[in-house]
């Protein structure tokens, strides 16, 4: 029986406009449209009985849609029409590949993604004043006026090291391969039931990454943040950033709260597309300095 899908398109980006009668037609031939939505709306809770999710777009379109639809637990297909596409694992021309079991009736490789819960509470407060997911990471970043952050790092409750630098990044295993890993973090393979936390810019030698399971609590602690309107030109400052999209100020006495999510994403996997091989090809990963790219 063919699959219903739901497509999220992000109308801004000119390579999905000029590619989207083609998506449309390969959905068509092997499945149908449930219902076609822009990527900036809200997303209904039973969008017309779809089956799956299709997002088009870049790697930004896909994590803001994976937020978007974590309630939904419908398996999500990206389709890259971006530049990098390391998360969105079809293009036009895998998609027209794979449309025969993809949109058909055949079994689907998919690959559960946590996502990341991310807490703030001030001034030791009972309640959160902020909650949000990430399924790539969350970043406490100085902001301006860039004076270094003071931070303490607690793990299951336990103190940890005082860190000044100039932020923090926790990471899943998913997103490892971004903010964390330009940091000098570790790469974590999807899978892996692991958190990686990678201090930005530490103010000492002595202060490495570390890995630690997925079911630590992580917290840290603000004791000098920049604060809110320092600059005197608007809300600047010290800022909690989940996956380089949803933003939240933060201030001195501020905790974040990094835990593993009750909830996860549903990634349609290319079986022509190796993990390993995409770190080659998309990261460079191993290649020699002055190497050629590939072919």
């Amino acid at each position: 029986m063919a699959r219903s899908v739901l497509l999220l398109v992000n109308y801004q980006k000119q390579r999905v406009c000029d590619a989207l009668d083609d998506v449309r037609a390969i959905v068509k031939r092997h499945g149908r449209i449930a219902e076609e939505l822009p990527a900036d709306t809200e997303v209904p809770p039973d969008p017309k009985g779809a089956d799956l999710i299709m997002v088009l777009g870049g790697d930004g379109t896909f994590l803001a849609q994976a937020r978007r639809c974590a309630e939904m637990d419908l398996p999500l297909v990206g389709v890259n029409l971006g530049h990098l596409g390391y998360l969105a694992e079809f293009d036009l021309a895998s998609l027209e590949r794979a449309a025969p079991w993809l949109l058909g009736d055949g079994v689907l490789q998919t690959e559960r993604r946590p996502f990341l819960r991310v807490d703030v509470v001030s001034n030791g407060g009972p309640e959160p004043t902020f909650a949000g997911l990430a399924l790539n990471d969350g970043v406490i970043t100085a902001g301006p006026p860039y004076r270094m952050l003071q931070m303490e790092l607690r793990l299951n409750g336990e103190s940890g090291p005082r860190i000044h630098g100039d932020g923090i990044i926790v990471s899943t295993p998913a997103g490892s391969t971004g903010y964390s890993v330009s940091s000098g973090g570790p790469i974590v393979t999807p899978g892996s039931q692991a958190l990686s936390i990678t201090p930005i810019a530490a103010h000492t030698l002595a202060i490495r990454p570390v890995v630690v399971p997925m079911t630590c609590d992580i917290t840290v602690l603000l004791h000098r943040a920049n604060e809110v309107g320092d600059t005197g030109s608007g809300p600047q400052g010290t800022t909690l950033v989940l996956d380089g999209q949803v933003h939240f100020p933060l201030k001195t006495g501020d905790s974040v709260h990094f835990r593993e999510a009750d909830r996860s994403i549903r990634l349609v996997r290319d079986p022509e597309v190796s993990y390993w091989q995409t770190l080659i090809r998309k990261m460079h990963w191993g290649r020699s300095p002055g190497s050629p790219g590939p072919a």
